[in-house]
């Protein structure tokens, strides 16, 4: 299944302990349909020492949003909103449903 959002799309997360905060994907997970956050779905996880840590301790990591709990943010309108597909001179494109500009 082909994911609707990609990298460096800004997405509004709308359940779990994170809702309503917006962030810029970085990384997208097609194969499990999820993506990473910055500063969204922090966890911390304790490490040991090691070159980079010298002393080791506890880091906080963000760990990957399944997609179905995000929404795309329109760059035209600065809505949420679903996306749509169209045919755009034989290319895919996607498109917002609000502002039917392309996305």
């Amino acid at each position: 299944m082909k994911n609707k959002i990609k990298k460096k799309d800004k997405v509004r997360v709308m359940t779990g302990k994170d809702k309503g905060r917006e962030a810029v994907v970085e990384k997208v997970y097609t194969k499990n349909q999820t993506v990473i956050l910055p500063g969204i779905n922090i966890y911390k996880k304790h490490i040991k020492k090691n070159e980079k840590l010298p002393k080791g301790g506890i880091v906080e990591i963000p760990r990957p949003i399944n997609v179905a709990k995000l929404i795309l943010i329109c760059s035209k309108c600065n809505q949420p909103t679903r996306v749509g597909w169209q045919l755009n001179k034989n290319k895919k494109v996607r498109i917002c449903k609000k502002c039917n500009g392309i996305i």
